[in-house]
């Protein structure tokens, strides 16, 4: 059965989803479906790709699944150039594919370093620049890269994936002033603490872990998948986040302005 949405911001556009078969990744494009749009999600585990596109396809849009390791450049350059050739355009990109996990600068290996720059820098990278040459071609479009506030406040831990988001949100912003004239606008959503399976396994595993990211968070929650989904529905509106281009969007409670200063009990309360 169709669900009809109030809302169409997105109704006859098409957006690509990287890392679209879980969380953060299935939530904004689920989110586009229920805008109206269509969507292509890009993954390398097909399973979980085929249940996103098989919830999308309930809004009455196409749903598209591509099985792709976003490091292999050629090969996601070939998936996009694919789709824009079935489509006749690309609206939107949204580089969501991460990999991620906590350990000691000097317990890093240097595998553990490619692979997480690899996917977040590089994956990035070669996905912007696919779909990029679409919307150049064609007018514009908007693409949105999915970073942490780590990447420009660093935290203990999180080397490998603060370098690599970091260098994502530098590439954002060049990208942003390079194409922003032709139409293409780039930004940011920096989510916080999400409650998503695979976040709470490689970022707070015990119930001590949990307690004191919450802390963190002047908001006293977690996020959620739908809420970051709605910031970055908002981002990829081509009518309502027309004139941002170039921005970071914080969806974290306002964790990232750090909430323990001074230890006076009447401070905190």
């Amino acid at each position: 059965m169709t669900e009809k949405s109030p809302l169409a911001e997105f109704d006859g556009r098409l957006a690509i989803v990287t890392g679209g078969g879980s969380g953060i990744g299935r939530a904004i494009a689920l989110r586009y479906a229920a805008g109206g749009g269509d969507i292509v999600v890009i993954g390398r585990r097909p399973e979980p790709l085929e249940e996103t596109a098989r919830m999308a396809e309930r809004f009455g849009v196409r749903a598209s699944v591509i099985p792709c390791d976003v490091r292999d450049a050629d090969a996601l350059t070939e998936a996009i150039d694919g789709v824009a050739a079935e489509h006749g355009r690309i609206d939107a990109l949204v580089n969501n594919a991460a990999g991620n996990f906590v350990c000691p600068a000097e317990n890093l290996s240097p595998g553990g370093w490619r692979a997480v720059v690899d996917i977040v820098l590089n994956g990035t990278f070669y996905a912007t620049r696919a779909a990029a040459r679409h919307m150049l071609a064609s007018g514009g479009g908007a693409i949105l890269n999915v970073i942490a506030s780590y990447a420009w406040h660093g935290h203990p831990g999180t080397v490998h994936s603060a370098a690599a988001k970091g260098g994502v949100l530098a590439m954002t912003r060049t990208l942003a002033s390079e194409w922003g004239g032709r139409g293409i606008r780039v930004n940011c959503i920096s989510p916080g603490p999400t409650e998503t399976e695979g976040a709470g396994a490689a970022l707070w595993p015990t119930d001590e872990d949990r307690r004191r990211v919450l802390a963190s968070v002047p908001a006293n929650r977690f996020t959620t998948p739908k809420e970051v989904a709605e910031s970055a529905a908002f981002l990829l509106d081509p009518q309502r986040a027309a004139y941002i281009n170039g921005a970071v969007l914080s969806v974290d409670g306002g964790q990232w302005l750090g909430k323990v200063i001074y230890s006076d009990s009447s401070a905190r309360s």
